[in-house]
């Protein structure tokens, strides 16, 4: 981005959470994607950048940030001297406001986090797929199989038939009973995977299967709790707007929300005392909140409009909605 705000270029590469890659592959994978942009760009290699912004997932203690960012500006001296870094979720909110909001994160994982106008903050998720990741592509495609498990084993009783759902498994992840998929979660293991299996239950939703259906409301109710949780240590400055709190939306789970925005919808009216939220879908690339945030926390002057990053999604009022379904 130059200092009038403008996309210069972009590019992608591989992921960097330095927790499943190692701090140092970590480096060198932003070093790559710096100078391959750099090389699209045709900036020369050694011209360091005004800022980079970092907002990557993974980064969210301050003490392995600053050692992430002390041994990139040591190894890799030409890519900028001033880096601000901070999680994905930051710079989600950055996309949309300067003055602070909420992102909701479900996408292969979830996190909601609160960053109010004077900076403080308050996270509810965000500990991956052993710990949380309630309501993320994960959690749908784990669900959906567990259930599926659950049934077969006469473990529990599902709320629908498995059938369809059992079915789509054996043919996404090529088996044909219970143990074939042991070597999947426990063999050379991808996460990404077994999340990408929530489309396959987003599909079956659509045709209006009843165990679909119920497990991604299952995951809008999670969602739902999510934001309900942080929602209280919000400023009287977000929740006081004309339509609420804004929920910045991020994450490919979103794109179904037409099948989690009544298990969403029936928390928050039973068990909060939330009155109006505005739910927001970021359509702009992640990097530009990251520059973004690079800019807010550097304090440089660049021009952006906030309202091209984002669509309205759901506008939420007690006993009063409506919303723009969006389907994957």
């Amino acid at each position: 981005m130059d200092t009038s705000g403008n996309v210069i270029t972009t590019f992608k590469a591989e992921g960097t959470n330095h927790h499943l890659i190692g701090m140092e592959e970590c480096r060198k994978r932003i070093a790559d994607l710096v100078n391959k942009a750099k090389i699209k760009a045709k900036i020369p290699l050694d011209t360091p950048l005004l800022a980079l912004g970092l907002s990557l997932s993974g980064c969210e203690l301050e003490e392995s940030n600053n050692e992430l960012v002390e041994g990139l500006k040591e190894k890799y001296p030409n890519l900028s001297p001033n880096i601000a870094i901070g999680s994905d979720t930051e710079g989600s909110v950055a996309a949309t406001s300067s003055n602070g909001g909420l992102v909701s994160i479900a996408g292969t994982g979830s996190n909601t986090l609160l960053i109010n106008p004077d900076g403080t903050r308050s996270q509810c998720g965000g500990w991956g797929y052993l710990l949380g990741d309630e309501g993320s592509a994960w959690d749908i495609a784990h669900r959906s199989i567990k259930t599926c498990f659950d049934a077969i084993d006469n473990l529990e009783t599902p709320p629908h038939p498995i059938d369809a759902i059992w079915k789509k498994v054996q043919e996404y992840f090529d088996i044909v009973n219970q143990p074939d998929l042991l070597n999947i979660f426990y063999g050379p293991f991808c996460k990404a995977k077994i999340a990408g299996f929530c489309k396959e239950v987003s599909k079956l939703a659509g045709l209006g299967d009843p165990l679909a259906i119920h497990i991604f409301q299952e995951a809008g109710r999670y969602i739902a709790k999510s934001i309900s949780a942080v929602y209280p240590k919000a400023s009287p400055e977000l929740t006081d707007r004309v339509e609420g709190l804004q929920v910045a939306c991020v994450g490919s789970v979103w794109l179904s929300w037409c099948f989690l925005k009544e298990g969403f919808v029936r928390h928050i009216e039973n068990n909060t005392d939330i009155d109006k939220l505005l739910l927001i879908r970021v359509i702009s690339p992640g990097g530009l909140g990251a520059a973004y945030m690079a800019c807010d926390k550097l304090k440089i002057d660049v021009s952006r409009n906030y309202e091209e990053n984002y669509e309205i999604l759901f506008r939420y009022e007690r006993n009063r909605s409506s919303c723009k379904c969006i389907r994957s």
